[in-house]
């Protein structure tokens, strides 16, 4: 798999975008960048390549000492969000240096990773889309229950990772071939087709599509 590098942002919310032949398109606006380079991993010294990113200025007070040592000697920062895009090549990079939108264009394909909602302990037919039982035919009380999780003779246990009632959300999710609309470098916006996993202002990262 080819390894690229990405740029940290933001989701502020979504809008539409009209093409030119009157069609409506959803789109996500996302605030992406300029991201710092605040540290440069190299085969030789760390065993892979990789470039470290630092986005949205944080106030010194608020950063310990080792993390306040890390950001100094790369003469930039603190940042809010530091992350690391593992590269195949290091090379017209370094520490201090910025990587903006300009890594993309209008009408690429992008991977977006990002934080999904948290929606708390949710059921089976909320969590996993069960059907639930049927709504007549002497079914009482038991119409969202999700059923049998297990038999008496065999396997005498219920398997792990068996779909149950749980925590619903608040997960990293990748969602795949998204592709970019429009580019604003100016603001350092990017609109990105349809929704996105995350809340207002939840972190994202932007890469290439890795399976086009």
């Amino acid at each position: 798999m080819k390894r690229t590098l990405g740029i940290i942002g933001r989701k502020l919310g979504m809008t539409q975008v009209f093409r030119e032949d009157g069609s409506v398109v959803p789109a996500t606006v996302v605030e992406a960048g300029p991201c710092t380079v605040v540290q440069k991993k190299t085969k030789e010294k760390d065993g892979y390549d990789a470039l470290q990113l630092g986005f949205l200025p944080k106030n010194s007070k608020r950063v310990n000492k080792p993390l306040s040592g890390h950001f100094k000697k790369a003469g930039a920062g603190p940042f809010e969000f530091v992350k690391e895009f593992r590269v195949e090549s290091v090379e017209g990079f370094e520490s201090g240096g910025e990587v903006t939108l300009t890594l993309f264009k209008a009408g690429d394909i992008v991977d977006i990773t990002g934080l999904s909602k948290g929606r708390g302990f949710a059921g089976v037919v909320k969590r996993h889309g069960f059907h639930g039982s049927p709504g007549s035919h002497g079914t009482h009380e038991y119409f969202r229950h999700g059923g049998s999780v297990g038999a008496n003779t065999y396997p005498h246990h219920v398997f792990k990772g068996h779909r149950m009632p749980g925590h619903y959300g608040n997960q990293r999710v990748t969602i795949q071939n998204i592709k970019v609309l429009d580019i604003k470098e100016d603001q350092n916006l990017i609109l990105l087709q349809g929704g996105i996993p995350g809340s207002r202002h939840g972190l994202i990262l932007i890469r290439s599509a890795t399976k086009r």
